[in-house]
């Protein structure tokens, strides 16, 4: 695995032939949830069951939180009380149309990324999966929505709808875009009900949603992680396996 430095993010990068991101590949991008240490989500690549030139990318977010425990990372800052009252209220109307302070700054830096991402290691959009667990899924939805580039897929693990007004005349322009969407029935952080209502929106405007539930909380089990792995080898490799 390689660690380097890209746009002041830190970023770790592997798989490839040589295990640190060389070769032609394709790339799968992913960003890490609130709360969680900038290499979260580093371990997926060595349980992902896809081709080996398979490359990813993982940024750790600029954001450093005093959790009491090791390195605690944010894409932008949350107020969790509010969170935690909004879910036990199940009242997300008001929350699912703001728009996050910090997540056009977000945004840029892993724009940036991705454009060190398309130069440095000669990928199109088009060969370049983006995607994320809970808040890292959120910024990878928005950077989709608000892009120029076409993306080959999104991945958005545990999400949520934010920016409702924002999102929602935006979406038409990314139709037909597979789009790879889970969250537990249980999640006891954000509703399954508006990530539903997420993908509902997304499939109403033309983009190819493949949805999982499962029963669990707010995390990632084995079970989608197979489902992923069949997923980026339809979108990136063209597979017809049935997953």
């Amino acid at each position: 695995m390689k660690h380097v430095t890209i746009a002041g993010l830190d970023v770790r990068i592997t798989g490839g032939p040589d295990r640190e991101g060389g070769g032609t590949g394709p790339v799968v991008l992913l960003l890490h949830g609130f709360g969680a240490p900038g290499d979260d989500l580093v371990p997926l690549w060595q349980v992902l069951d896809v081709p080996a030139e398979t490359r990813f990318i993982f940024p750790a977010a600029p954001l450093s939180l005093d959790m009491g425990f090791g390195d605690s990372r944010a894409w932008w800052m949350l107020d969790m009380e509010r969170l935690a009252q909004t879910r036990a209220k199940g009242n997300w109307a008001q929350l699912i149309k703001e728009v996050p302070k910090g997540l056009s700054e977000a945004r840029e830096k892993v724009m940036s990324v991705i454009q060190v991402v398309n130069n440095d290691f000669h990928v199109a959009s088009e060969k370049l999966i983006i995607g994320g667990f809970s808040q890292g899924s959120m910024l990878a939805c928005d950077i989709v929505l608000r892009s120029d580039q076409q993306f080959a897929g999104v991945v958005l693990l545990s999400s949520s709808l934010i920016a409702k007004d924002e999102w929602a005349p935006l979406m038409v322009r990314r139709k037909g875009t597979p789009v790879f969407q889970s969250h537990g029935t249980d999640d006891p952080i954000l509703s399954p009900e508006v990530a539903q209502q997420l993908g509902d929106m997304l499939q109403a405007e033309g983009l190819s949603v493949e949805w999982h539930a499962f029963r669990g909380g707010h995390e990632i089990p084995m079970n989608i992680l197979e489902r992923l792995g069949g997923f980026i080898k339809r979108v990136l490799y063209k597979s017809t396996d049935d997953y």
